[in-house]
């Protein structure tokens, strides 16, 4: 058993040995197999002509071009890095020449040397050396171009690591002028827009002020026997009372200024209120005060214009140039076009200065002849006080007493009168102060016999072409009262809450009258709600046709 063991380890060893010897041999016979096959191509490739690339598809192509370049010109290799960093470095210094000249650094050092760089860089690229044709290159003139771009290259590099960061900080400064310029244009754009829509939305007739109108007339109607005109009132001429003007088309408006009157006087049965409106809006007004008469013993007196008979053309420029061919033209051919493209235009086109009711205050004289004063309210205003005191001040002879409204440069007659016209640079100074229309105590037998009214035609036929001054009532009531106005407390008097978010509530706490003179107006959705309550409190809300029109207060 033993002997046949040895003979069984001795047969495995020499198959072990075989089995290796044979591996040997056949790696071997590989090995000069591939010396032989290099060998014969290596060969061939040499004879071959060097210009001549063109080769047999299949395997042998490929492994021709793999030889080609095993076989290449290390000097083109070169040649290509050379060529890119020159390209490179030529656009990086082309960019930063733009950016100088962006920055309009066209005389500074800096944008001098980009631009001699470039030029070095364009002078390099167009040398026989760089150009890539495949000929042969002389090592020497070689390494001399490099040597040359390379230097190029370094004060490329240096002058980009000197003034980068400037360069950025200045774009940085640039890109952030532009953005607030690109703002800026946006920002104007938008107060265009909204000016436009602003006055578009002020001068149209909401909804609910025409249901009112409309329910008022309907009421009227239905109920003519109920809605007779009252018998004649003497209070109406008794110059020993306190008379107040208000010119409007607005009932809800009027209701508001006479209500606030009436509940902040302490006489109340001492005041007469004289409303004058339009033929088509006297019916409304008249329902209206008959259906919710005035409190405590208060006196009203309602009219419409056209029964003031001595207010025609032959007399009132302003009528007579209300019906003149040009000025119609002025309102009304390409009002729809003018409405977007210029807003301070569409201001002056608002249907209030076609309006007589928006010149009568310049006929007081002539509509109330047995009055000695009268204080003119608009309708957009509210009184919180007594204001039996305005008829206490002495006037010192001058017909009008208003408070002034200019500060700094602001609202003075500059700004509202044309001074290039000759006329006006006599006639008036630039820098005197203007003051407000809204609430103006009138000294009634002053104005006679100053003949401010007289005054007030002198300069409204004079601007029959717009040149003395844009449409509106201020610019000739500055005129006619000019040195004819006595200034008042301001206290008597606030004004913005139509336009100007930063009226100062201790301000309009201590006031008399508040006016929401500008386009905001207290019964529109558009009103500051920071003021409104101050006006919607003197709303009648118990009027049935108040809760039927859904005014929002």
């Amino acid at each position: 058993m033993a002997v046949a063991f040895r003979g069984g380890r001795n047969g495995v060893g020499s198959g072990l040995r075989s089995f290796f010897s044979y591996r040997i041999f056949i790696s071997a016979l590989f090995s000069f197999l591939f010396l032989a096959t290099f060998s014969v191509f290596l060969n061939s490739s040499r004879h071959q002509p060097p210009q001549d690339h063109t080769l047999p598809s299949g395997g042998n192509a490929y492994m021709q071009r793999t030889f080609l370049a095993l076989q290449s010109d290390p000097l083109k290799t070169r040649l290509d890095m050379i060529h890119k960093q020159a390209t490179d470095h030529l656009t990086l210094v082309n960019a930063y020449a733009a950016y100088a000249r962006k920055l309009k650094l066209d005389a500074s050092k800096q944008l001098k040397l980009f631009e001699d760089l470039a030029i070095n860089f364009s002078d390099l690229q167009s040398k026989p050396g760089l150009k890539l044709d495949g000929s042969a290159l002389e090592e020497d003139a070689f390494r001399l171009l490099e040597k040359e771009v390379k230097d190029k290259v370094k004060t490329a590099r240096m002058m980009i690591v000197e003034s980068k960061e400037s360069y950025d900080t200045q774009l940085k400064i640039q890109k952030l002028r532009d953005t607030i310029f690109a703002v800026q244009e946006q920002l104007a754009k938008a107060k265009k827009s909204g000016a436009v829509a602003s006055l578009i939305s002020a001068k149209s007739v909401p909804k609910s002020l025409n249901c009112l109108a409309m329910r008022l007339v309907g009421e009227r109607i239905n109920n003519p026997e109920k809605y007779k005109d009252a018998p004649f009132d003497s209070a109406v001429e008794d110059p020993s009372l306190y008379h107040y003007a208000i010119f409007s088309d607005n009932v809800i408006a009027v209701s508001v200024v006479v209500r606030s009157v009436v509940m902040n006087a302490e006489e109340p049965w001492k005041h007469v209120f004289h409303v004058v409106t339009d033929r088509m809006n006297l019916a409304a007004m008249k329902v209206w005060f008959k259906m919710r008469p005035l409190d405590r013993g208060a006196h009203i007196e309602i009219k419409s214009v056209e029964e003031f008979k001595f207010l025609n053309s032959s007399y009132a420029p302003v009528l007579k140039q209300l019906e003149s061919a040009k000025l119609q033209k002025f309102y009304f051919e390409n009002q729809a076009e003018n409405a977007t493209k210029d807003a301070h235009n569409l201001k002056f086109k608002n249907p209030k200065y076609l309006s007589m009711l928006n010149h009568l205050r310049f006929y007081l004289p002539e509509m109330y002849p047995k009055l000695n004063k009268i204080l003119f309210l608009d309708d957009d205003v509210v009184v919180q006080k007594d204001v039996t005191g305005l008829w206490k001040i002495n006037l010192d002879g001058k017909v009008n007493g208003a408070v002034e409204t200019c500060f700094g440069s602001f609202h003075r007659y500059g700004q509202y009168l044309n001074f290039t016209h000759p006329l006006i640079k006599e006639s008036f100074n630039p820098n005197a102060c203007a003051w407000a229309f809204g609430m103006n105590i009138f000294d009634l037998n002053a104005w006679r016999r100053e003949k401010c009214t007289d005054q007030y035609h002198y300069w409204q036929n004079l601007n029959e072409d717009r040149t003395l001054w844009e449409l509106g009532t201020l610019p000739p009531g500055l005129m006619t009262f000019y040195s004819k106005t006595k200034s008042l407390d301001k206290s008597w008097h606030v004004l913005g809450l139509g336009y100007n978010p930063g009226v100062s509530m201790d301000e309009i706490k201590k006031a008399a009258v508040i006016h929401y003179n500008g386009n905001m107006k207290p019964w529109l959705d558009i009103a500051m709600n920071q003021y409104k309550s101050l006006w919607t409190k003197y709303v009648d809300n118990e009027m049935e046709f108040v809760q039927m029109c859904n005014f929002g207060l």
